[in-house]
């Protein structure tokens, strides 16, 4: 059984930074694409960030420059270091990996909350 476990959300002032980690545990054999999703009040998902295993990364626009997505294979942890935040980036934030399980499937966090306060 995979299980996601995602830390680092809070309260933070505009123009602050918080670090957003999220952990995979479980009989894993590997993990391909790792992604950060986020979703705020009364709108839809949206791609955040993602980073290959070859280290690869793609931005959504909105946080390009400000976001940067990582991740560290030894400990099957992705992080996402958000600095310069706006009250825009105010959302529920999801952690999202391709893992082999024994099969290739997606897995999601629960999600964390980020709250940037004006």
């Amino acid at each position: 059984q995979v299980q996601l476990v995602e830390s680092g959300g809070g309260l933070v002032q505009a123009g602050g930074s918080l670090r957003l980690s999220c952990a995979a545990s479980g009989s894993i054999k590997s993990i391909n694409v790792m992604r950060w999703y986020r979703q705020a009040p009364g709108k839809q998902r949206e791609f955040t960030a993602a980073i290959t295993s070859g280290g690869s990364t793609n931005y959504a626009d909105s946080v390009k420059g400000r976001f940067t997505i990582s991740r560290d294979n030894a400990k099957n942890t992705v992080y996402l270091q958000m600095a310069s935040l706006k009250p825009e980036d105010t959302a529920v934030y999801y952690c999202n990996m391709e893992i082999l399980a024994p099969w290739l499937r997606s897995y999601w966090g629960q999600g964390t909350q980020v709250t940037v306060s004006s």
